[in-house]
């Protein structure tokens, strides 16, 4: 066993749980949503939205994770903030684009951003 092993188990662990913890904070608020908006094209949104906010916070938040590692926990924090918000910008024009109800698209995938956002601190040390 080398000295990089548990800092990588540790790594995956703390990935895993985040990803756990934002697909049932993510399904949670989807369904919420689903209730809401009620046209089919509406709920597709909605859970267009939810893909891409998984797995955009995923990255973000491995990049985090990295950065949270060499000391420097509130950069990454701060960086994964950033493309978040980058991500919901250029998806307002995607969706639009795609001919997706703006509504419910960017209110989901925003609130999807906050819900997850909000998961990370305490898993970042994990």
């Amino acid at each position: 066993m080398t000295a990089g092993q548990p800092v990588r188990s540790s790594m995956g662990r703390g990935i895993a749980l985040y990803a756990l913890a934002s697909t049932v904070a993510i399904g949670l608020a989807g369904g919420v949503f689903t209730a809401v908006y009620s046209t089919p094209v509406e709920r597709q949104a909605v859970w267009v939205s939810a893909l891409v906010a998984l797995v955009v916070q995923m990255v973000a938040f491995a990049i985090a994770r990295l950065l949270n590692s060499s000391g420097h926990g509130i950069a990454g924090w701060g960086l994964g903030a950033v493309i978040c918000l980058t991500t919901l910008v250029i998806y307002g024009f995607a969706s639009r684009a795609l001919g997706m109800p703006q509504n419910a698209a960017l209110l989901s995938l925003a609130t999807y951003f906050f819900l997850t956002e909000l998961i990370e601190p305490p898993l970042l040390n994990v």
